[in-house]
């Protein structure tokens, strides 16, 4: 039986993109989906736009009463969905050629016991036209095959835009924007199966507008919201070398020296052992010298050796 699929867009305002994207459904050779547009926009814009294909696209608007804004428009938009799979698409990525839906559903088909599904993409960058193909490499896949918690070291991924899912109790947390989407990759593959399509199948646009431009850089935001989904880990992710290493560079990136640089952002629960620990080790070396790569990962590696001898049991107490 052929997979019936709801493709979910969260819509604000720019009708240009999202033009292209309904553009881009109507030429799609597989047809067994329903299209959903929630939209935040404060103008009637976006609902012209979805009435004009109404006679050539199975799709259903509909007008938040409030803004709801990034992430909580995403979860609306999958919960007005009618079908058990979820292709969530953000209004300015698009679906790469007229067989990409097939590509999804056929992998369905093929892969009866898996409810994750992502496919390689294609970064578009906005006024320069430059396209970047990105593809999961062997080494990358086997990482995430043993350990979905290494996203935080490299979003290997992508945007919620490539993912195909089955639908789940599971949401995006509203609390977020940075790093909602590696949240909710690591929450949803910890209870289910997975399978990566080595096709690109979605262009995704990149823009100045991006959430994930403008709070780039923002300890407020981006660190703040890395400890936030620390909180729902297990201490045990730092065993994985990977997942360390992603978190060592979080803590170099944002200078964090002691733990009153982490108060400062607004942030006040415990540490974990390992992480006070780590920043414990690079308040001993120079900015200046974690910033070169090299250097950086050999006192990483450093790092993680002594993390795995020196344990939480040992009660060294990190208060600096």
């Amino acid at each position: 039986m052929l997979p019936s699929i709801s493709i979910c867009i969260p819509a604000y305002k720019r009708t240009e993109y999202i033009k292209r994207l309904l553009d881009s459904v109507f030429i799609q050779t597989y047809k067994n989906f329903e299209v959903i547009v929630t939209d935040d926009s404060p103008d009637n814009s976006i609902e012209e736009l979805c009435a004009s294909y109404i006679s050539s696209l199975p799709i259903k608007y509909f007008k938040n009463l409030s803004n709801l804004n990034t992430p909580e428009n995403w979860n609306e938009a999958t919960r007005k969905a009618s079908f058990e799979w979820i292709k969530l698409m953000h209004d300015d990525d698009w679906f790469s050629d007229k067989d990409s839906l097939l590509r999804f559903a056929e992998a369905i088909e093929k892969n009866p016991s898996v409810d994750f599904f992502f496919s390689a993409y294609t970064n578009v960058y906005a006024g320069n036209d430059h396209y970047q193909p990105m593809f999961l490499t062997p080494f990358w896949e086997s990482a995430l095959k043993q350990n979905a918690e290494i996203l935080i070291s490299r979003n290997v991924i992508g945007p919620p835009s490539v993912t195909l899912c089955k639908r789940n109790t599971i949401e995006y947390d509203r609390t977020m924007k940075y790093v909602v989407d590696i949240d909710f990759y690591c929450r949803y593959m910890q209870q289910s199966s997975w399978c990566y399509l080595n096709q690109s199948l979605i262009n995704v646009g990149i823009n100045d507008a991006q959430v994930t431009k403008y709070t780039f850089g923002v300890a407020e935001v981006q660190l703040k919201e890395s400890l936030l989904m620390l909180e729902k880990k297990s201490p045990k992710i730092f065993n994985n070398i990977l997942v360390y290493d992603g978190w060592w560079r979080v803590l170099r990136n944002f200078k964090i020296k002691k733990l009153s640089d982490i108060h400062a952002i607004g942030y006040s629960e415990r540490l974990p052992y390992k992480l006070r620990q780590m920043i414990f080790l690079q308040s001993f070396v120079p900015h200046f010298v974690l910033k070169v790569g090299v250097l950086s990962k050999v006192f990483m590696v450093f790092a993680f050796i002594i993390s795995r001898i020196i344990s939480p049991q040992k009660k060294m107490n990190f208060t600096f």
